[in-house]
């Protein structure tokens, strides 16, 4: 498994780059979003990969930040949805905004991309919303949530905020980014609502 690749910037094309490590270059196919991010040519950079395999094909993708990769890990989960077109939605949206659309249900921005048409994009709301909520996440997620809302409700276990972390944590955000948000928060909104207002004041911050 290839994490990340950090060295110098050799390569720089509007979906493509080419980080040189010890000599070697990897190419990864990659974002718009993630592109612009990225310096002159011959400066260090560093993007988080994922190494895409299938019995034709191998392709390593690199991602700016953890946000947007977790964004691309849900993407290609979906079913129909291929790295191609994964790569393609973040390019027209970044991951703040991708997950807000994701929790209210707006699939129809996602039809503005170029090869993702109505159903596809349901698709994607439906089957990440659940995927967002499950109850079936990674313990450390669920134990961190879990501490986090007897916290904030003085002991006694809040659901709605606890789901609302574990859905952000599965995102790519960090307990440490999005506990402080949460916890000024009320805690009797829905999980969806919990969600929502978290990512418009990130992405509020972000903008600053």
């Amino acid at each position: 498994m290839i994490y990340s690749v950090r060295g110098r910037l050799a390569v720089k094309e509007l979906n493509f780059a080419v980080i040189e490590c010890a000599g070697v270059g990897y190419g990864c196919r990659t974002t718009y979003t993630t592109v612009s991010k990225l310096g002159e040519i011959g400066s260090e950079a560093m993007l988080y990969t994922y190494l895409y395999v299938r019995e034709d094909v191998v392709e390593l993708f690199g991602f700016a930040t953890l946000q947007e990769l977790s964004c691309f890990k849900l993407l290609i989960s979906v079913s129909g949805v291929g790295p191609k077109a994964a790569t393609a939605i973040l390019s027209d949206v970044d991951p703040e905004r991708f997950a807000f659309l994701v929790a209210s249900g707006d699939s129809k921005f996602f039809t503005k991309t170029k090869g993702i048409g109505a159903k596809t994009a349901q698709r994607i709301v439906l089957e990440l919303k659940d995927k967002i909520s499950s109850e079936t996440l990674s313990g450390s997620v669920s134990k961190d949530a879990a501490v986090f809302s007897q916290a904030v409700s003085g002991g006694g276990a809040t659901t709605s905020v606890s789901e609302a972390l574990e859905a952000l944590m599965v995102l790519g955000y960090s307990q440490g980014e999005v506990a402080p948000i949460l916890g000024k928060l009320d805690a009797s909104l829905s999980t969806q609502d919990l969600i929502k207002e978290t990512l418009k004041l990130i992405a509020a911050k972000n903008q600053r």
